[in-house]
């Protein structure tokens, strides 16, 4: 019963891991990958914060800058990715090298969209880390 139990974690373990990965290097391997860095140093920080709460008051406050500095920079980043990918989009389709169809803007919008959603998703993350440490501060 428990082999049982593991392969089945196992095996949602692979498809959840595969899908997340396919879905980071649709949404373009370069900035997906800045915005991941800036997901990981805000962490950093969030630990490193936590752990100096109460020895070092003044220190923690300075990490609370960081952690929304890598944030916003992180949403600046999906945005600005998006924006690019789509001006070149838009540059081929202008330009008559592919041929447009309901189905290709879908898909292409959709890809567009991943990296915003990722640098929200990480500015999100970073905010709501600021304010439960300011209200543990406090």
């Amino acid at each position: 019963m428990k082999l049982k139990i593991l392969r089945i974690m196992a095996i949602l373990t692979g498809l959840i891991g595969t899908t997340l990965f396919n879905r980071f290097m649709d949404g373009g391997a370069l900035f997906m990958s800045l915005i991941l860095i800036c997901l990981l140093t805000s962490i950093y920080f969030i630990v490193k914060s936590i752990l100096k709460i109460k020895s070092n008051v003044e220190n923690s406050k300075k990490m609370l800058k960081h952690i929304g500095d890598s944030g916003t920079l992180a949403l600046a980043l999906g945005i600005m990715g998006a924006f690019l990918g789509l001006i070149a989009a838009f540059d081929a389709i202008e330009g008559g090298q592919v041929e447009v169809s309901a189905v290709v803007m879908a898909s292409g919008l959709k890809i567009a969209l991943l990296s915003p959603l990722f640098g929200l998703f990480t500015y999100s993350v970073s905010r709501v880390a600021i304010l439960v440490l300011r209200i543990i501060q406090k």
